[in-house]
């Protein structure tokens, strides 16, 4: 994929070559932070007949491998332009902000948005459930919660809506009544906006049963048409609500379909040594709730935010990160490891991995099918394909593990796992040529 950037005196525009199937034509109107386009996203095309593009982005650790550091700081980004546009306050750590994550340093990123702030933050699953979280911990006072695709077992969702152009579309709210039903802001984080449909729908599931007189839409990147201008605008009207947009980068986008995609086909493993595999239980650490899914009895933790988080909650959710960093640190055998996290399960691997040292990765498997091109400059270059461990009846993937990047994989998730279950996705990794795969679990089977 070639990327031809050009300019005009009122605004840049970019050109993607997708496969030689796509051309996306990209008219950048506002970067106020002024952050280098090729450091938010690349472009790749997607298995998906609804939407045949996607935005991958390098620093949500969704798709490609990031710097665990990267993934807080553009939540603390987006926290420190909603300060600024949205409550006109002040960020004066926006300049640290910047340059840390241009420089990819790590800086402390404390709660700096004022107490009088109190919304309740929702981040979209499965992507943007870091991104939310990461968000949602730098104010001082607030509530979080992420939406999930999972069905929880005995548990009625307080609100449900839908995501049309995605494979998975149904997005649920598993929350208590007195997290919702209050006249708060509410905000709503996903890493970008196309045509903003989800946001609209979220605001209206909630609005009928639990209106109020604000909302607002946080993304990475914005790149919603005049008409999805307006649709925001008649819903203003229609509900007598205001919808605030914040973003770091807007602008506008056409895709051009040029040829049919062929699908990919699957590549053998070579024959490897057997890998070495470890596990650690951390259940100990972290907090076990009372829900689990309909395929699993192991119960989820409290940690995620799936059920719901407040600010102080929050703050001792990061001590033990720390507590569990320091004790997978120890485990480390290689001076390259990539933590690798689990579908929804984003936010905690990350902040561990931010904990664990120098020459630490951080990414996570994906329900999203997206074509895999070796070509350089695409945006998915390797891709390993297997049954989701939780729920065998899901297609997982995980993206951009070059063979021989990295000594070692610490692979975490929020639940234990049959690991005959695991079979195919060990069997998967082996083409990657690491040595060693660390199984991390953080909640186990309740005696």
């Amino acid at each position: 994929m070639n990327i031809l950037p050009t300019s005009t005196l009122s605004k840049k525009k970019y050109t993607f070559h997708i496969l030689d199937a796509l051309v996306a034509e990209i008219d950048l109107l506002d970067n106020p932070y002024r952050l280098p386009i090729e450091e938010l996203f690349t472009m790749a095309a997607r298995i998906n007949k609804k939407r045949a593009f996607l935005f991958v982005s390098n620093v949500l650790g969704k798709h490609v491998p990031i710097s665990p550091n990267k993934g807080l700081l553009i939540g603390a980004l987006l926290a420190a332009r909603y300060c600024e546009t949205v409550k006109g306050l002040p960020a004066n750590n926006k300049n640290q902000l910047v340059t840390a994550f241009l420089q990819d340093t790590s800086v402390p990123i404390d709660p700096f948005i004022v107490a009088a702030v109190n919304p309740l933050i929702i981040g979209f699953a499965e992507t943007a459930t870091a991104l939310g979280h990461a968000f949602f911990s730098c104010f001082q006072h607030a509530d979080f919660f992420h939406t999930t695709r999972e069905e929880v077992a005995s548990c009625t969702p307080e609100v449900i809506f839908e995501e049309e152009h995605s494979h998975a579309t149904s997005h649920r709210c598993y929350i208590p009544t007195e997290m919702i039903a209050h006249q708060r802001e509410i905000i709503l984080v996903d890493d970008e906006m196309t045509t903003g449909k989800t946001a609209l729908n979220i605001i209206k599931s909630i609005h009928c049963k639990y209106p109020r007189s604000e909302y607002t839409v946080v993304s990475i990147l914005d790149w919603r048409s005049e008409d999805h201008h307006r649709q925001f605008a008649d819903l203003e009207k229609e509900l007598a609500i205001k919808i605030n947009v914040v973003s770091l980068l807007s602008g506008k986008v056409r895709v051009k379909p040029l040829k049919e995609m062929k699908e990919n086909v699957p590549v053998k493993a070579e024959a490897e040594k057997q890998l070495s595999i470890e596990t650690a239980d951390l259940s100990e650490m972290f907090s076990p709730t009372s829900f689990s899914s309909i395929t699993e009895t192991i119960p989820y933790i409290k940690e995620t935010g799936r059920f719901g988080l407040n600010s102080r909650e929050n703050d001792q959710l990061h001590q033990r990160a720390c507590q569990a960093a320091a004790f997978l640190s120890q485990k480390r055998k290689g001076k390259r490891t990539l933590c690798l996290g689990t579908g929804e399960f984003m936010y905690l691997p990350m902040k561990i991995a931010a904990e664990m040292g120098k020459g630490v990765f951080y990414q996570s498997t994906t329900r999203s099918p997206i074509y895999v091109d070796h070509n350089k400059g695409y945006g998915v270059r390797y891709g390993l394909a297997f049954p989701n461990p939780e729920d065998m009846a899901v297609q997982h993937f995980v993206y951009n593990i070059a063979p021989g990047c990295y000594d070692e994989i610490f692979l975490f998730f929020e639940r234990a796992v049959n690991l005959a279950n695991l079979a195919p996705l060990l069997e998967e990794l082996k083409k990657t040529k690491i040595n060693s795969v660390q199984l991390i679990f953080f909640s186990k089977k309740q005696r």
